[in-house]
């Protein structure tokens, strides 16, 4: 079970609004105070590790860069959607962001409340009116890649790959950055 606050955005959240371009290349802390700096000034300095993000459809249009290894390295343990683009979506996957597709969720949480995420039956409950949502079911080993940081530790974990040096935090290198626990 995953339970956290609720930050809601809405509608065709694109990849230049989380993570500007300029932003890109900076080294990890620099990058992440921009995140959402256009539309949510200073939104990075209030997020906590746990935090969620509930959004409404095509949430993550446009480029490719690393914005779900941003979300992650800021601690959010979950984005919720009405609907996410396939290639940001690939990102959560590969960076190790936990992303559900659940209709209806935006209309079925406000801004401050708290979201409940089981990822046994894929239900997602606010904990303030008691809705209870169905969210896309996602085959067990994404859940298990986006749980557990992403491709890099599986890498790691096969001999595939070597081991991060942890003081290197840039785009490339989603090792440095913690995932989120799931409680």
């Amino acid at each position: 079970m995953i339970a956290g606050r609720i930050w809601k955005f809405g509608d065709n959240i694109s990849t230049d609004l989380i993570m500007p371009g300029h932003s890109v290349y900076l080294p990890g802390e620099e990058r992440l105070r921009f995140v959402f700096q256009a539309n949510r000034p200073g939104w990075a300095k209030n997020v906590k590790p746990g935090d969620l993000i509930v959004a409404g459809s095509n949430f993550g249009t446009g480029s490719s860069r690393p914005a779900p290894l941003s979300f992650r390295s800021l601690g959010i343990a979950c984005l919720l959607a009405d609907s996410i683009t396939d290639l940001f979506y690939r990102n959560c996957v590969s960076f190790g962001l936990l992303a559900l597709e659940c209709p209806g969720v935006a209309q079925a949480f406000e801004e401050d409340q708290t979201a409940e995420v089981s990822l046994e039956d894929f239900t997602v409950r606010n904990r303030t009116t008691g809705r209870i949502l169905q969210a896309a079911r996602v085959p067990e080993r994404l859940v298990q890649l986006m749980v557990g940081g992403g491709v890099f530790p599986l890498l790691e974990s096969e001999g595939l790959v070597g081991p991060a040096d942890p003081t290197e935090a840039s785009p490339g290198n989603t090792r440095a950055n913690p995932s989120p626990s799931v409680i």
